[in-house]
């Protein structure tokens, strides 16, 4: 059963600021590790905005780390959005093929956004990472889209048993 556009937007809403904050966890991990500013990748993120100085940003700020969270966010839940509506609910509560799923959305955001995606609009910690930071990253968002529905399939059949047993 596919799921409705609204219902895989009331889904990819959870499942995307999962995978959104486990993505920008790594980013701060790598980035200290890298650059010596935790912030740096996310901040790099609001070129879109700010141009190519962003990418050279270290410090916290409204201008740079903010509008880079939010957009690294929106389209987190926009991948999981199109997850959800791909996927969601169809895999059987079954953790390898969530983390099948969870991993080919991953590999199709990366591909988009490095490979269709005009430089202007690249997410921008590319410049602050090296490109097993990046795997790292893009991981870590298939880990959060993987944790949910696995969370997700366990609460729905652990519903079910209970059902069964009043019944």
């Amino acid at each position: 059963m596919t799921l409705s556009w609204k219902r895989a937007l009331n889904r990819g809403v959870l499942s995307g600021t999962c995978a959104s904050i486990l993505s920008t966890l790594a980013l701060a991990a790598r980035g200290r590790s890298e650059s010596g500013s935790a912030l740096a990748p996310i901040n790099a993120v609001s070129h879109w905005y700010w141009g190519d100085h962003a990418t050279r940003e270290d410090q916290p700020s409204f201008k740079y780390t903010v509008p880079g969270y939010l957009t690294h966010h929106a389209t987190s839940i926009f991948w999981a959005v199109l997850f959800e509506k791909t996927f969601g609910g169809r895999l059987g509560g079954r953790p390898g093929r969530a983390a099948a799923a969870s991993v080919a959305t991953a590999a199709i955001a990366c591909f988009v956004d490095y490979q269709m995606t005009p430089q202007r609009l690249t997410p921008g910690f590319e410049h602050r990472l090296s490109k097993a930071s990046l795997f790292l990253v893009y991981a870590a968002f298939a880990a959060g889209l993987a944790i949910t529905e696995i969370a997700r399939s366990s609460e729905s059949v652990a519903r079910k048993r209970s059902w069964h047993r009043v019944c």
